[in-house]
């Protein structure tokens, strides 16, 4: 019964949150502007031309120089920052807004060990992880097992915020597809030069929510064996703004009004079904399985209110091989209190991964 009552207790507390942050007046609501008019068409063209055509094969990741300077030094671990210019095509960049064309990044990294015998983890962001110092918070203590933490500054987020965007509160939904889809182009790339330039033994690739999400995509489309390791996270966009509590922070009647320019009237569900349809294209569930199923790892929470169960266990379905962990809590208790957990499968990810051979 005391588990019941606690499990509810977190339910009701994620539900709290999200009323504070997604519903009182003094919140700006998601996509306040809109759809993005042809944006939204872009963006939905160039998703569906992310699946490989061959079962297996990905197009290869850009090249990038990150330009690094270190922010400090002890006598075991270094922590850089690295800028260089976001690897996505013209097209792609002339829709990302000027403040995101540069992209930044935290490099934590162990210091007197080759980087052969070496991992390195790119740490995604969830709604709303501005700054670096949450991701590096959980990567840290992962140091002393020879780990090393990427944290990836995204699009739209940080120093790369759109000057008109309130928060995380994007304001088209267009943004939400560029977001993703800089952020997979902006990962695989980081893997890439982390494999190819720093020579990192084996890669991972992890985030919680919406991070969690982009981690799922990057570990699908990336060509070489990643550790795959979604935290709290839902299978597809739609179930977070269609049925979680970010539902309740989004600008229905001001979608509506826009659909109403371009078309004729409709309601309010019409306008819902829309945004199915249109975030469809971010289901996880289409994506590619992973090159090395056992390496995947999904850490969900038992009572969450943001992520129903079911949606969990259609990614599990989905990737055959994946293993679902529980831990017990709502979202936003499990993002405070079960750091320990996402380190544990960050470690146990990276051991089913066969480390690389050395060119030497």
């Amino acid at each position: 019964m005391v588990t019941v009552n606690l499990g509810m207790l977190h339910y009701v507390l994620d539900h709290v949150y999200g009323a504070f942050m997604h519903r009182t007046k003094i919140s700006t609501p998601f996509f306040s502007r809109g759809w993005g008019g042809n944006k939204l068409d872009l963006l939905e063209k160039m998703i569906k031309q992310l699946f490989p055509e061959v079962e297996g094969q990905n197009w290869p990741p850009s090249l990038i120089q990150p330009i690094w300077k270190t922010v400090w030094e002890t006598n075991s671990a270094v922590l850089r920052e690295g800028v260089f210019r976001t690897p996505c095509d013209e097209q792609l960049i002339s829709a990302l807004p000027p403040e995101s064309h540069n992209v930044r990044v935290a490099f934590l990294s162990p210091k007197c060990v080759p980087p052969q015998k070496m991992a390195c983890v790119v740490h995604l962001a969830g709604t709303g992880d501005h700054t670096f110092e949450r991701r590096l918070r959980l990567g840290g203590p992962l140091l002393k097992e020879n780990i090393a933490t990427m944290v990836l500054e995204s699009p739209f987020y940080g120093q790369r915020r759109p000057m008109l965007q309130r928060g995380s509160k994007l304001l088209c939904v267009s943004d939400l597809l560029l977001l993703g889809r800089a952020t997979i182009e902006e990962s695989r790339s980081l893997l890439h030069w982390l494999d190819t330039e720093a020579g990192f033994g084996k890669m991972g690739v992890c985030g919680l929510s919406m991070g969690g999400v982009h981690a799922a995509m990057v570990g699908s489309l990336h060509p070489t064996p990643v550790a795959t390791l979604p935290f709290l996270s839902p299978h597809s966009a739609v179930v977070a703004f269609c049925e979680g509590i970010l539902q309740h922070g989004t600008a229905w009647e001001a979608l509506r009004e826009d659909l109403a320019v371009q078309k004729a009237a409709m309601t309010l569900e019409e306008v819902r079904e829309r945004m199915r349809n249109v975030l469809s294209l971010t289901d996880v569930t289409r994506f590619p399985i992973p090159k090395n199923p056992n390496a995947i790892i999904f850490v969900a929470a038992t009572d969450d209110g943001y992520i129903p169960k079911h949606s969990v266990l259609e990614l599990q379905k989905a990737w055959p091989g994946s293993e679902v962990r529980w831990v017990t809590g709502g979202h936003v208790s499990s993002f405070l209190l079960h750091n320990g957990e996402f380190r544990r499968a960050i470690v146990d990810g990276l051991d089913r991964l066969q480390w690389k051979e050395s060119p030497f």
